[in-house]
């Protein structure tokens, strides 16, 4: 099979396809990839790194999509992007489609695009392997980024996260105890905040509290998140589910009822976001002031640690691409569930996107 690694042309966008390892992996099996000059160096792969693993380096966006039967990407493709795409081949990303806007959709419907969106990738029990990965590195790079817009010379009130003898520490409020929620957890404790965690399920927040009894545990009601909200330094916002736009769980009246200069980090703004005033940031301008309060609102938190998560995605990616090169789309989508789970567009049609909406 051929395969494209196209260099990301999303702002901000550090990640890469594929890395030299996962391109030796197929090269080896008589597979041909062809990786856009430049592509891994955000991630610190060189093009010779590439044609050492048997890859071709092509000097064009064109022709590393063209080649392409299989296209390996990160980020949802730009439209300039969309329109390098060869009618019926099949594109992989971090696609986050129900969020995208209407055009975009019904241009991969009318091109028979193949979409696979990695994040919905899921195994019988239940877990997604490759968003797993994601999740873990962002919610450990949500503390990082918290315990710096805290500072006075960004904008925040000042307060170390961890306090002093007789100072408190910041109080962290996360909403949403997946993953990512849980792996800011871990990482906010670690660094001494006092971090308080809402979930609607009951049995998750009974496992957090066995294994970090110093943790604060509530179910996620609408009067619960109003009064964590109101004293919080800082609010992880992750509510939110694969194949699904995010549901607003943080209101404009919640918001304006938060401490000035405190910090709203809306980790489910590339699905749409769960804050009603959230809007998409980018790494270079992270964050905005409305109502007082800071918000940090970039869809791709974890490119700009570009090099471990590349390769903690091609860890857990690899096995499924390898399959789709050696037995092709449909086979794959017929004999392997996990992949079947993962497709949005297929033959001109919706698959998984059934609550798709335009924005």
């Amino acid at each position: 099979m051929n395969i494209g690694i196209p260099k990301e042309m999303r702002t901000g966008e550090y990640r890469v396809g594929l890395s030299p390892a996962g391109v030796q992996s197929l090269t080896g099996r008589g597979h041909s990839c062809f990786v856009e000059n430049g592509a891994g160096e955000g991630a610190g792969f060189s093009n010779y790194d590439y044609e050492k693993a048997g890859a071709q380096i092509v000097y064009s966006a064109h022709e590393a999509f063209g080649r392409a039967d299989l296209i390996l990407k990160i980020s949802r493709p730009l439209k300039e992007e969309l329109e390098l795409i060869r009618p019926g081949s099949t594109l992989a990303g971090i696609l986050h489609l129900p969020s995208a806007n209407q055009e975009k959709i019904d241009y991969l419907l009318s091109n028979k695009i193949t979409t696979i969106a990695y994040e919905q990738i899921e195994r019988p029990d239940g877990i997604r392997p490759v968003l797993r990965q994601m999740s873990l590195i962002g919610g450990q790079l949500a503390a990082q980024v918290a315990a710096h817009l805290l500072q006075n010379n960004t904008g925040g009130k000042g307060i170390l996260l961890g306090g002093m003898p007789g100072v408190p520490p910041a109080e962290v409020v996360i909403i949403g105890a997946g993953v990512f929620g849980r792996s800011a957890a871990k990482a906010f404790l670690g660094l001494g905040a006092q971090v308080t965690i809402l979930d609607k399920e009951a049995e998750i927040l009974y496992g957090i509290f066995e294994n970090y009894p110093m943790i604060v545990t509530m179910k996620a009601t609408k009067a619960n998140i109003q009064r964590t909200c109101a004293y919080a330094d800082v609010v992880i916002a992750a509510a939110a589910s694969p194949a699904q736009t995010a549901p607003v769980i943080i209101p404009r009246d919640i918001v304006q009822s938060m401490k000035p200069r405190s910090i709203i980090m809306d980790i489910s703004i590339d699905q749409g976001g769960c804050v009603e005033t959230s809007r998409p940031t980018t790494h270079d301008q992270p964050t905005y002031v409305e109502e007082g309060v800071i918000h940090y609102c970039v869809p791709n938190m974890p490119s700009v640690l570009a090099r471990t998560a590349t390769h903690a995605f091609v860890n857990a990616a690899l096995p499924y691409i390898q399959e789709i090169a050696q037995n092709g789309v449909v086979q794959t989508i017929n004999e392997n569930q996990d992949i079947a789970n993962s497709i949005n567009t297929h033959d001109g049609k919706l698959v998984r996107l059934s609550r798709i909406t335009n924005k």
